[in-house]
């Protein structure tokens, strides 16, 4: 098995492996999983602060993006998309495939979303039903405000879609305070449980948007209404992936009991960009850097497929490439959830020395010996 580092899936937990292990009942009819459910969820609005409502939703993160466009766009809504990477860009097709008008607005790719740059081409245009806004985009690694953002959208009336996939338990999140009104996470990154489940908080402005539309929503099983009177009726729309859930309200337990979680990605990522600096490499972004992943350009006389290719089969260590305009262009290491520790750092950044040493590029120093002073 190679130690997996990349920029999620992360590295899970034994505790969490084992509750996905255990003996289930039928999700269906026992109403005591109601209940646990519930609970599940209930510890979700509290981390991350949210008056609203949290669900559990089962499939991938992006069940998520897309249960939030299907679910607030009508046909002809006018739909603001933050544009300052793959992930922000592909939230257009969500936007469209449910008849939605998608108006990009588009900024640096490698650099943060301005809010002041925001707010001129709001004071322009702001008839917007939602605007939709990735947190982490994890391709690139950069981190957008949504402190700032998702306020200044409120501001003009604009409903706000957060994707925080990569973001969430690596970054501070308070959907309250951000004015967040659908927050979408997922199982496999900082929280470090299996890939599999979706993440919803909900603001009430954003149900009773859904409640007020005109048209029925295009999708039954990336329909968040389904599941708003779950706990009323005792009843969900689909079976629920139990395992699963066993396995995400542990990793939850473990999250809550690690008081400098938060703490301990700042330092080890800001260690992990200066390591790279230090040894001559190139980070990806200007500014902007998120804590839960650091995006490396490819030097010169290698390839991202030789390094990948390199790190694992010698090192049995797996980072992460990237793909669409970004495919062969940089790599990516996850430190985030469980990889964010300064022994898996130390083995990889020790393993990224000896493959470039093996790809004939030299580097300035060590990143290992670097990042271990550093951090």
């Amino acid at each position: 098995m190679y130690k997996i580092m990349t920029a999620g899936p992360t590295q899970v937990r034994e505790n969490v492996r084992m509750a996905r292990s255990l003996e289930t009942t039928n999700p269906d009819l026992d109403v005591d999983f109601c209940e646990f459910y519930k609970e599940t969820c209930d510890m979700l609005q509290e981390m991350l602060h949210s008056t609203g409502t949290a669900y559990i939703l089962g499939g991938e993160g992006i069940l998520g993006l897309e249960a939030a466009c299907a679910s607030l766009t009508e046909p002809g809504d006018r739909v603001l998309v933050l544009d300052n990477g793959i992930f922000g860009k592909g939230f257009a097709d969500f936007v469209t495939m449910y008849g939605g008008e998608a108006v990009l607005f588009t900024s640096d790719y490698q650099c943060p979303i301005n809010p002041d740059d925001l707010r001129a081409f709001l004071e322009k245009d702001s008839d917007f039903k939602y605007a939709t806004v990735v947190h982490c985009d994890t391709p690139s690694g950069v981190l957008n405000d949504i402190s700032k953002l998702c306020p200044l959208l409120a501001e003009y009336g604009i409903l706000s879609v957060v994707d925080s996939v990569a973001g969430m338990f690596g970054e501070y999140v308070n959907v309250d305070e951000s004015q967040i009104d659908i927050l979408c996470g997922g199982s496999q990154k900082a929280l470090s449980a299996p890939p599999g489940l979706t993440m919803l908080w909900v603001s009430d402005k954003a149900m009773k948007a859904m409640e007020d539309r005109k048209t029925p929503i295009a999708s039954f099983y990336a329909n968040i209404l389904t599941f708003r009177n779950y706990y009323i009726d005792k009843w969900f729309p689909y079976t629920m992936p139990i395992s699963d859930i066993n396995g995400l309200h542990v990793a939850l337990v473990n999250v809550k009991a690690d008081k400098d979680m938060l703490e301990r990605h700042a330092r080890i990522a800001k260690a992990t960009r200066q390591a790279v600096q230090n040894a001559g490499l190139k980070l990806y972004l200007r500014d902007g850097y998120s804590n839960t992943v650091t995006v490396i350009e490819v030097p010169q006389g290698t390839t991202a497929d030789q390094i990948l290719a390199t790190m694992c089969d010698k090192y049995n260590i797996m980072i992460s490439g990237c793909f669409d305009v970004l495919a062969g262009k940089v790599i990516r290491i996850g430190h985030m959830g469980e990889n964010a520790n300064v022994e898996d750092m130390l083995l990889t950044l020790d393993a990224m020395d000896k493959t470039f040493a093996e790809l004939g590029v030299k580097l300035a120093c060590s990143m290992k010996e670097e990042f271990r002073k550093l951090v």
